[in-house]
């Protein structure tokens, strides 16, 4: 229990660093709460799930839990531009492959031999970026996901909900109290 407090305090440490040093890329000054990356993970059908990335991993808060619900033979794809966040998960997940810039997702999925993902995850801050970065984020989610695929996303509000839903079914938008700040879970379905 002692290991679980001590390591928590070390991942709250790190991401509040890293949220100083570049607060438009790391979008809050803590990680993820186990109720958001719950209400997160719970939305995946993780027995029909064999690609999936997760974009802004971070210090791992959510990739936990994919570890423990993803299927044995699912391919897990991990993004993080933060390069001391990317080599911790690298050491934490070295079963995982990690990938420095979601912009280059297609990229990825060429590399690692993979034609379209099931399920994309998502703890990027949208809303730091300019408009030009989220339209190339949205398109590179678009193309990289099979038809019908989720995209799971959690944002600090709703504004990306117009620009979501001109590529998306959003099925769900949850809200999640319990996280700092408080946060919307998009539960949403690439359309055709």
């Amino acid at each position: 229990m002692q290991v679980n407090i001590r390591t928590r305090i070390q991942d709250n440490f790190l991401f509040l660093s890293r949220f100083l040093s570049s607060p438009g890329i790391i979008g809050s000054v803590t990680p993820s709460s186990k109720f958001l990356a719950k209400q997160m993970i719970n939305a995946v059908p993780w027995n029909q799930v064999y690609h999936v990335a997760e974009l802004g991993a971070g210090t791992g808060a959510i990739t936990k839990y994919i570890q423990e619900a993803r299927r044995k033979d699912t391919k897990v794809l991990l993004f993080e531009q933060d390069t001391r966040l990317r080599h911790k998960l690298q050491n934490q997940y070295p079963a995982f492959s990690c990938y420095e810039d979601c912009r280059e997702l297609e990229a990825a999925l060429r590399s690692e031999n993979i034609k379209q993902l099931d399920c994309i995850l998502s703890g990027l801050p949208f809303f730091n970026f300019p408009q030009e970065v989220r339209d190339r984020l949205v398109g590179q989610i678009v193309a990289s996901l099979r038809p019908g695929g989720l995209f799971i996303a959690f944002q600090y509000s709703q504004q990306m909900k117009k620009q979501l839903s001109e590529h998306f079914e959003i099925e769900q938008i949850k809200f999640v109290p319990l996280n700092i700040p408080p946060a919307f879970v998009y539960i949403c379905r690439k359309k055709g």
